[in-house]
């Protein structure tokens, strides 16, 4: 898949679904400054999957999986300084990883959910 085309689909996405609503979904497009070690362990523990026995690391936060379900996972940040937590909704798609993390509880998880979840279908739409 292009990066071009994955870019434009953030774009039409963002625009789309991004509101000033203190309610409503913020989403950024960030690079996770990671080096190769720190990817591959995430990767690594993807493979094993042992989602239920072990935890993860995404950045300075360990994350205690939650939820699993067919190609997606929620997880619930361990080590956080935030009153209503953070946590981490990790979606599969044919060709990426995406990472959802959101700050607070169930009402941020539901809308962290939708929108990885029409992020991953725009891109899916790439291959009609």
């Amino acid at each position: 898949m292009e990066w071009g085309f994955v870019h434009k689909v953030w774009d039409k996405w963002a625009s789309n679904n991004i509101s000033s609503s203190s309610d409503s979904c913020s989403a950024k497009q960030e690079g996770i400054k990671v080096n190769p070690i720190e990817l591959s362990q995430f990767v690594d523990f993807i493979k094993r999957d042992k989602l239920q026995t072990e935890t993860f690391i995404i950045g300075p936060n360990q994350y205690l999986v939650t939820s699993i379900h067919e190609n997606w996972f929620c997880a619930r940040c361990m080590n956080t300084s935030k009153p209503a937590g953070e946590g981490a909704i990790i979606m599969q798609t044919a060709a990426f990883l995406l990472v959802a993390l959101y700050d607070g509880s169930i009402g941020s998880a539901s809308r962290a959910m939708a929108a990885v979840d029409q992020f991953a279908w725009q891109l899916g739409r790439r291959n009609l």
